[in-house]
């Protein structure tokens, strides 16, 4: 009996200690669990050994956050270089579309006026070779000669007349002299005699005078073609006129 009495009070203090262990086994995790709860900026623990473990269990939420805050921070800057470069691209693009604008414009204006002066430069080429021609030729100061230079100047007035229309005209009136004068007339009796190769009297002669022509009304060939002219106005063409007119 006294033995088994001995096994049971030793049997109840080994349960007294284990339970002692328990507890301080979970005192202690509890404590450990509490502290891991505060937050990463807590800076000093007055509960004993267990804080040092709670400090050292926050240390790496304080670097993650360091680094995604950093991560972050870099690639706001990438971003905001990105945008930059994008809007000075799209700035040197605008830029250059344009100058382009403006060059192509620029090039039109001088193509249009290159085409203009050689278009000019063609036309006066064009006319530069009948103005030589022209004046180049030549005609005989005599009574054929005469009529030629006075025909050429009437077509180019647009005055009609024929050759034959001026020289049997010219014979009839002058007998070919260029400074016969009638005074025997009703003209000459009011005081304007006719003058030169076609008998013309000088209001006749200012009224219908061919431009580019001599003002002298005893001049061949500005007498011709005043008469001519007159003759156009009056009878259609001189070589309507067979007899005075």
């Amino acid at each position: 009996m006294p033995k088994n009495i001995l096994t049971r009070g030793h049997s109840r203090t080994l349960t007294q200690q284990h339970k002692i262990a328990i507890a301080g086994v979970a005192a202690l995790g509890a404590a450990a669990v509490a502290f891991s709860a505060v937050p990463g900026h807590a800076q000093t623990v007055t509960t004993g050994a267990p804080a040092a473990q709670v400090q050292f269990a926050t240390q790496p939420v304080k670097d993650v956050q360091g680094t995604l805050t950093t991560q972050l921070a870099a690639q706001t800057v990438k971003l905001d270089a990105f945008a930059a470069k994008q809007k000075a691209a799209t700035a040197a693009a605008k830029q250059q579309a344009q100058a382009q604008a403006k060059q192509k414009a620029a090039e039109a204006a001088k193509k249009a006026t290159q085409v203009r002066a050689a278009q000019d430069t063609a036309s006066r080429s064009a006319q530069r070779p009948q103005m030589q021609l022209v004046a180049a030729k030549s005609y005989a100061n005599n009574l054929d000669g005469w009529i030629r230079q006075a025909l050429d100047i009437m077509k180019s007035k647009g005055i009609p007349g024929s050759y034959n229309g001026l020289h049997k005209n010219i014979m009839r009136e002058s007998s070919g002299n260029p400074m016969a004068i009638n005074n025997w007339d009703i003209n000459a009796i009011n005081g304007i005699p006719s003058k030169g190769l076609l008998q013309v009297i000088p209001p006749t002669f200012n009224a219908y005078h061919v431009a580019g022509t001599s003002w002298d009304i005893y001049n061949p060939v500005a007498n011709i073609t005043a008469a001519a002219n007159y003759a156009a106005d009056k009878y259609g063409s001189i070589d309507n006129v067979n007899s005075a007119y």
